[in-house]
This record gives C-alpha cells, sequence and structure tokens, in this order.
C-alpha cells in the first residue's frame, strides 16, 4: 500500500510539473499554446515515450538498458534496407525490424540471465555492437527513398492527430495490460523489490527478465520506424544518446531505478515532460549546446530525487521496524 502511495505521489508530482512547465512555457511564448504546436510535441514525445514504455518494465525489474538508442539505429536501417535494397513489402520489412528490436533484447536478456552480466555492463556493449553493426550495414550513408505508405508511420495524421501519437497511446495501453493485469509485470516488480524472494517462490526469474529485455527492444524498434518515416530516411547515426532521454522519462515519471517501484503511466507524464522542454527551448531559440547542458542539468535532478527519495523511504522503513523491535522487546 505504501509504494502504491509513493507511486501516486510521484506520478501526481510529474503532472504537476508538466502543468507548471505549459504555463511557463505558455508565458513565455506566443507560439507554445497552438494546436499546431501541441501536436508536433506529441509528435516529437511519442519517440521518448514509446521507448520509455518499454524501459520502464527494465527499471522495475532493477536493472537497466543502454542500448535502446543503437537499437533504435539498427532496426530502422535494417527495415528501410529491407524495403529499398531488396524491394520487401512494406509490412514484411516493418515486421522484420521489429523482430530484430526484440532479438537484441532477448541476447542483452540472455547476457544478463545466463553468464551472467550486470545490466550496465551488456547493454552498453549491445550499444556499441549494434551502433556499429549499422554504420557496417549503410556504409555509414544514409538509406533514402523509402515508400510512401511506411512514411505514414512518422508522419500520417489521423485528423488533427500525428499517427505516432496514436501509437502511442496504443503502446501505452498495452504495456498498461501487461504490467497491471499479467504475470510479466507482477514477475517485474517482484524482481525489483527482492529478487532471491522470487527465485525462492518459484519464479522462473531468467525467463521473465529476458522476456522483459526483449520488450524494450521491441519497442525501441518500433521507435526508430517512426523516426525512419518521419525523416524519409534511416541512419547509422538515428537515436545517439536516446537512452539517456529514454531513461530520464522515466525516472521523471516516478520509477524507481532501485527497482521495484514505478507505474507506466509516470513514464508517459515524463516523455511529455522532456518533450515540452525541448519545444520550448527551440522556440525561445536557446542553442542545441545549452539545450544539452539543461537536459543533463534535468537528469541529474530525477536521479537525486529518486535517490533522496529511496533513503528517505529506508530511513522511515528502518524506524518503523526499529519501533515493533521494541514494543515486542517490552
Amino acid at each position: 500500500m505504501n509504494k502504491l502511495k509513493n507511486s501516486l505521489g510521484k506520478e501526481l508530482g510529474a503532472l504537476t510539473g508538466l502543468i507548471l512547465l505549459g504555463i511557463i512555457m505558455t508565458v513565455a511564448s506566443p507560439h507554445f499554446l497552438t494546436l499546431t504546436n501541441l501536436m508536433n510535441i506529441l509528435r516529437q514525445s511519442s519517440l521518448i515515450a514509446i521507448a520509455a514504455a518499454g524501459m520502464t518494465f527494465v527499471i522495475i525489474t532493477g536493472g537497466i538498458d543502454l542500448s535502446v538508442g543503437s537499437v533504435l539505429s539498427l532496426s530502422s536501417c535494417l527495415t528501410a534496407g529491407m524495403m529499398v535494397s531488396h524491394g520487401w513489402n512494406v509490412w514484411l520489412a516493418v515486421i522484420f525490424g521489429l523482430l530484430a528490436g526484440g532479438v537484441l533484447g532477448i541476447i542483452n536478456g540472455v547476457l544478463i540471465t545466463r553468464i551472467p552480466l550486470p545490466p550496465f555492463i551488456s547493454t552498453l556493449g549491445m550499444m556499441g555492437v549494434a551502433r556499429g553493426f549499422a554504420f557496417v550495414y549503410t556504409d555509414g550513408a544514409p538509406i533514402y527513398g523509402l515508400p510512401e505508405s511506411f512514411k505514414y508511420l512518422g508522419a500520417g495524421m489521423i485528423g488533427p492527430v500525428p499517427f505516432p501519437a496514436i501509437l502511442m497511446v496504443i503502446t501505452y495501453l498495452i504495456c498498461y495490460f501487461l504490467l497491471n493485469k499479467t504475470k510479466i509485470g507482477r514477475y517485474a516488480y517482484a524482481l525489483g523489490g527482492n529478487e532471491e524472494a522470487a527465485i525462492l517462490s518459484g519464479i522462473n526469474t531468467k525467463y521473465y527478465k529476458t522476456i522483459v529485455y526483449a520488450l524494450t527492444g521491441f519497442f525501441a524498434a518500433l521507435a526508430g520506424l517512426i523516426l525512419a518515416g518521419r525523416l524519409d530516411a534511416a541512419t547509422s547515426v538515428a537515436g545517439d544518446g536516446f537512452e539517456l532521454d529514454v531513461i530520464a522519462a522515466v525516472v521523471i515519471g516516478g520509477t524507481s531505478l532501485s527497482g521495484g517501484r514505478g507505474r507506466i503511466v509516470g513514464s508517459l507524464i515524463g516523455a511529455l515532460i522532456m518533450g515540452v522542454v525541448r519545444n520550448g527551448l527551440n522556440l525561445l531559440l536557446v542553442s542545441s549546446h545549452w539545450q544539452r547542458v539543461i537536459l543533463g542539468l534535468i537528469i541529474l535532478l530525477a536521479v537525486t530525487v529518486d535517490v533522496v527519495r529511496k533513503q528517505s523511504s529506508e530511513d522511515q522503513e528502518g524506524t518503523l521496524s526499529s519501533f515493533f523491535a521494541n514494543l515486542k522487546s517490552n
């Protein structure tokens, strides 16, 4: 119950921050609160949000995935190459690209659970391997000339709403169901809360942890296909530094880096906060160099708040344990 209250409190805090940011940007720029700009924010935020949905599962288990930016790049390059160079059907190429992302995630999961490697080391290695393969496959050159039907993934509209925003909503509905209504979600919380206890209770922790990393790879690939559709090109440099934005969105949304706590809706709010900040800085003509500084400070602040909250929670639990121990002794 206390964990649920803490998660809800973090979500409300993130939502309050998003509203305050919106108010500040509305005052700072007359162009912010327009339908065109708001739809643009949704389109831009969808990439981070979709990848953050998968990352939420990983961080809840107490892990991390630094390879999502490279997986995004390699999956989009493979998909574009299949369509442009080999004449594949769009749907077949899209399925291939999504499966490629999922397979890369499975490899991460196997390395982490079977060898086992720490998640930081495994995914850091995959970050280099996937990025390297993207450069090898494309020879460092962008892949242009994508089919019009594929470009709809990133540039299409349904009425005034960007199609990527629709995909974002669908992604979060699916992930909400997985996290709250299935064994995958329950066991993810169990892994992050106390992995040894999860093992002793009979949970196949290796299997479910691998599934979690597969989901992260799959959604990173989906974000890559959306980006390629929007740019009408797939490049080996796409997604450089993307993993930091994704992790920041998840942490800002209230998911604890120590695992066991977090809610999928919070990650969506965190991604929207990142989108509003980027959009607002662009409207205010802040240079890209200063934007990196500001976003880096936001990440540091989010992690610091998470650490402070964890320490405060541990102190409270320790105080309660001491209190009840003293009652028993008396």
